[in-house]
């Protein structure tokens, strides 16, 4: 990976080797900690959406209209984007344990325990990603309560880094996240889904110690500030 950036909450910005910009999660116009030179990206070839939830998927139509990314999402959720004014050719659907091939990034759709609405209405299941590209996996576990699919995702896909909330109220909390990293076996985690609004009350740092004596050192906990291009920190 060139770079790869948290633009808070459950939102991060890859650039590949080759330079393609995949965006995870667009909420970026309404979250207080998104960096507003990171408000509105001027080059994004593809977005996944892991469910419909605003905090995760509100600047996805503004976005795609703009720089004419793919928006990758489960069938449901793809067809009502597709209503609201996502043109039809940059509408990629698919389901849980389908993969895709973009531009030569691989991207294989997972479950996760939550719930998923588009402006009220039903939107399917909500999803995880792993992404295959420049021969690291990367797994974002979009919203989720912890679930023993973490170990059965560990033996199959050997995630280099794995993306994980830790906020509570909404999703599992820095407790139930740290066995989720050490279920998942990552050389290295990343906290997100916390701090954005005061109800999410994860912290960081417990998650971190959490995970160093769950795993007993073997998983590193890298964590990022908003903006930031923590590439570098994944070696």
């Amino acid at each position: 990976m060139k770079s790869i950036r948290w633009l808070g909450h459950s939102t991060f910005i890859i650039t590949t080797a080759s330079g393609l910009n995949i965006l995870i999660d667009p909420f970026l116009q309404g979250n207080p900690v998104t960096p507003e030179n990171w408000k509105s990206p001027d080059k994004v070839d593809v977005i996944l959406v892991t469910h419909g939830h605003d905090d995760h998927a509100a600047d996805t139509i503004p976005l795609a209209k703009k720089t004419g990314a793919r928006v990758v999402s489960i069938v449901e959720l793809s067809g009502l984007l597709k209503k609201d004014g996502l043109p039809e050719d940059q509408a990629v659907e698919m389901n849980k344990g389908g993969t895709v091939d973009l531009d030569g990034v691989k991207v294989t759709m997972t479950n996760a325990n939550h719930s998923s609405s588009w402006k009220g209405t039903y939107a399917g299941d909500p999803a995880g990603f792993i992404l295959h590209l420049d021969g690291k996996r990367l797994y974002h576990a979009g919203d989720t309560n912890i679930m023993p699919d973490f170990e059965i995702y560990g033996r199959i896909y050997h995630p280099d880094v794995s993306i994980l909330p830790i906020g509570d109220h909404y999703t599992m909390g820095h407790k139930e996240a740290a066995h989720a990293a050490a279920m998942l076996g990552s050389p290295i985690a990343i906290p997100m889904h916390y701090g954005t609004m005061p109800v999410l009350t994860g912290s960081p740092e417990k998650f971190r110690e959490r995970v160093d004596k769950l795993t007993k050192g073997k998983t590193k906990v890298v964590v990022p500030e908003p903006g930031e291009d923590f590439a570098g920190q994944l070696s």
